[in-house]
């Protein structure tokens, strides 16, 4: 776990967004200052349920669903660092899909910078692909194996209809750690470390305001999981991004999030300021979830996750 990336609690009270390294540059008179004011939350999700229907094994009985979220309701405001946690299968990922416009919800509502875009049709979600991007969890396949990485990141630009600039895609290598010749290579010719910072470099290229991050270092090696971290904290700092990440790692999620919701069962049982939730959690989930965080005395003592979650070990 990087240790010089600060808490959420000692982060509360820093005066302004830093401007330093190469990603101060991604500012420039062409970065995007258009954005609306912030009196409401820039992401409003309010009982949101999405089911899957499953197929039929009966010729009397109704096919069988499955509820993956049941009346999910969150908020998350400007500049915040949002963490959803929970283990998998909870509905972590099922409700960022539909926070993005990626799948539609059974019932509820969205609302991303005070839109509705639960129902909206796909020619007016043009706007919500350029403000909120995503940077998925397994790198390789998110990145298309056949083109350059210079393409790879020009791409959002060529959709959004903005000019793909060389210059831009070097700026955007730069500030994710990556030499300028990188964008002549294809993603398989870097590890797994690099083609996440490419991911991210697709991501910020629209000069988004809203940045979800789904798993984005779990795919990834433990001694490389530290430098995308606290790459993802400084831009998100530098670029005065919302960010929304998602982890099964509570230690990951206390050290880069200012709130936290935790995620059981399609639902949200409990939500706060990461370091109140971590220090004194309300709910026996998360209470479990807690406890279950590894420390050495326990990897030495040969207990694992699993032994924990079931036994309700105390921290």
């Amino acid at each position: 776990m990087p240790e010089h990336v600060p808490p959420a609690h000692d982060r509360e009270h820093d005066p302004a967004p830093r401007q330093h390294g190469p990603a101060a540059r991604l500012h420039g008179p062409a970065a995007r200052q258009d954005g609306p004011a912030h009196p409401e939350p820039v992401i409003r999700v309010v009982d949101l349920v999405r089911d899957y229907p499953r197929p039929r094994t009966s010729l009397v009985r109704p096919a069988p669903v499955v509820h993956a979220l049941r009346g999910v309701s969150l908020e998350v405001k400007h500049g915040e660092r949002f963490g959803i946690v929970g283990e998998s299968g909870c509905g972590k990922s099922t409700l960022l899909r539909i926070v993005a416009a990626l799948d539609r919800a059974t019932s509820g509502h969205v609302f991303v910078e005070g839109t509705d875009i639960t129902n909206l049709p796909e020619r007016r979600l043009r706007p919500l692909r350029e403000n909120l991007q995503l940077v998925f969890q397994d790198p390789m396949s998110s990145l298309d194996p056949r083109m350059r990485v210079r393409d790879i990141i020009a791409e959002p630009l060529v959709v959004q209809g903005h000019p793909a600039s060389g210059q831009r895609v070097r700026e955007l290598l730069e500030a994710v750690g990556l030499s300028a010749d990188a964008g002549d290579r294809y993603p398989h010719q870097f590890s797994g470390g690099q083609r996440q910072r490419i991911s991210i470099a697709r991501a910020l290229a629209p000069r988004p305001r809203i940045l979800i991050a789904d798993e984005p270092v779990s795919a990834l090696d433990v001694s490389v999981r530290a430098q995308v971290l606290n790459l993802i904290s400084d831009l998100v700092d530098d670029l005065d991004l919302t960010l929304v990440f998602v982890s099964h790692d509570l230690s990951v999620v206390k050290h880069v999030c200012d709130r936290v919701a935790v995620m059981n069962a399609g639902q949200i049982v409990e939500t706060g300021y990461t370091a109140d939730v971590y220090a004194a959690p309300q709910h026996p989930y998360t209470q479990r979830l807690v406890s279950a965080i590894p420390t050495l005395q326990r990897a030495l003592s040969g207990a694992t996750t699993s032994d924990l979650l079931a036994n309700g070990d105390p921290a």
